[in-house]
């Protein structure tokens, strides 16, 4: 059953040493070090610019050294999300892989092929003999899950490429050439604790193990937000009884649909069983309505410890805030059947120190002005329930251009590779070639990558076969790149 071959064996050899190296966002100066080496190994060019972006060079194969130079880009950082019951501390310890039938997954975390992969095989295209390429450079960047910070501070002439080829994207057989842009909205209630009367029960309610995903690139699919579900049953319980909310937390990172939220409400010893009576009927209204899309869903209601409750003002406009905001497409595209144009996602309620609760969605268009539109929904929405609301990492949207000269070579390749043509779209997720337009804008640029399903979650997988695929579109693209 899982004596699928790892094939090329270099890209595999080169992503399972890369899931040794620890690169949540915000932390790769391990893999920086590893990158170094690597360049060092194999007589590469190497330099790090200020974010601890890493450029590699490599000369071009006798006989192509007049060929335009080629960027191939990839990012360091992968999202660390585990189940639950995982133990693993992601500064520190490596991602363990299993494989099952053709697929490759990770053993309760995500798996990190968003973007290793990526990186694994643009430093393979750089030391295998059987590439035929002109100069070639590889550009790994930081921070690119949490908001694209890496990409946003390339300097111009960092690159020397007029070619760029983004390893980014999760579906094999596709050719993107646009993307959406995005901005983050931030939002803090302040409250007072306050002591819950005699006379109370606590209870514990529960959403887990929902199926999360990509808040960009799988936003289409229906996945049940954990946040916005929950408080479903939080603002119908807020309105029949006397009810105290001691506490919420749900959710991630920014750019995850949330799996998992839990709160901690009391209400009066009296109405006690009708609660649970009305959480049974409420969970199994829920479970009826994802019962195709979440398949091990759980929702629980039990009795826990006493603990403070947040003030009833601040409570009632939390809850409130959070069941008014939009969650999921608001709108699809007129001119790209099928493509997400705006939406947006409730990505986690944190309670934090001094008494805050921290509250983040992100907001994603290919339109103009429709990431802007969709934050200010937002914004009104949380404004309205008394928290303060503030918006930042804002990122550009990348334009098509069906006239691409990188474009119609990727096509034209597949074609005769595979006898078949490639699907050229746009896609709803946040890519870093946006940001890369504005300070080079005559480079010319593609997206694709192998097949990969439910990343951003420990149901992240990496179809095997897609890769090999993947690998020999790459290389006949560099093989084809024309003169300079």
């Amino acid at each position: 059953m899982n004596n699928v071959e790892l094939n090329p064996k270099i890209v595999f050899d080169i992503f399972a040493e890369i899931n040794q190296v620890p690169r949540p966002s915000g932390h790769e100066e391990k893999m920086g070090e590893y990158l170094k080496a690597f360049a060092e190994k194999h007589g590469l060019g190497f330099k790090i610019d200020a974010a601890g972006n890493v450029l590699l060079s490599a000369p071009a194969t006798p006989g192509f050294e007049n060929k335009k130079t080629v960027v191939i880009q990839a990012h360091q950082d992968m999202v660390p999300e585990k189940n639950p019951d995982v133990e693993i501390d992601f500064l520190k310890d490596p991602i363990k892989t299993k494989i099952e039938g053709e697929w490759m997954l990770a053993q309760g975390t995500t798996l990190g092929a968003d973007d290793g992969l990526g990186i694994a095989m643009g430093l393979a295209a750089m030391i295998d003999d059987t590439v035929e390429h002109g100069p070639l450079e590889c550009l790994f960047t930081t921070d690119e899950e949490r908001g694209l910070t890496g990409a946003e501070a390339i300097q111009a002439g960092f690159m020397t490429g007029s070619i760029l080829l983004n390893l980014d994207s999760e579906d094999e057989g596709e050719l993107f050439v646009g993307c959406a842009g995005g901005i983050r909205t931030n939002a803090q209630f302040h409250y007072e604790p306050i002591a819950v009367p005699e006379g109370y029960i606590f209870l514990e309610v529960a959403f887990k193990n929902g199926k999360g995903g990509h808040s960009g690139d799988d936003i289409n699919k229906g996945q049940a937000n954990a946040n916005k579900v929950l408080t479903r049953f939080l603002y119908q319980a807020n309105r029949k009884y006397d009810m105290y909310l001691c506490s919420f937390n749900g959710g991630g990172l920014h750019n995850a649909i949330p799996r998992d939220a839990v709160a901690v409400i009391a209400v009066p010893m009296k109405d006690k069983e009708n609660i649970r009576v009305d959480f049974n009927v409420w969970a199994a209204g829920v479970k009826e309505e994802f019962k195709r899309r979440e398949p091990v869903l759980e929702l629980t209601m039990q009795s826990t410890e006493s603990a403070p409750a947040i003030d009833r003002k601040t409570a009632a406009g939390l809850i409130n805030s959070v069941m008014a905001i939009h969650n999921g497409i608001y709108e699809l595209s007129r001119d790209i059947a099928g493509l997400v144009e705006t939406s947006s996602n409730l990505a986690s309620v944190k309670m934090g120190e001094g008494n805050v609760i921290n509250i983040t969605a992100s907001q994603r268009s290919s339109a103009d002005n429709g990431k802007d539109v969709m934050a200010d929904t937002v914004r009104a929405a949380l404004e309205l329930g008394g928290a303060t609301v503030e918006n930042l990492a804002s990122y550009p949207g990348w334009a098509p251009n069906m006239d691409s000269q990188i474009l119609k070579i990727a096509v034209e390749t597949y074609k005769e590779l595979f006898g078949k043509e490639p699907k050229v779209k746009a896609i709803h997720a946040g890519l870093e070639c946006g940001l890369f337009k504005e300070k080079y804008p005559e480079m010319d640029m593609i997206s694709f990558g192998p097949t990969l399903r439910g990343v951003h979650s420990p149901e992240e997988r990496l179809h095997i076969p897609a890769v090999n695929l993947c690998w020999e579109h790459l290389k006949a693209i560099l093989k084809a790149i024309p003169t300079a």
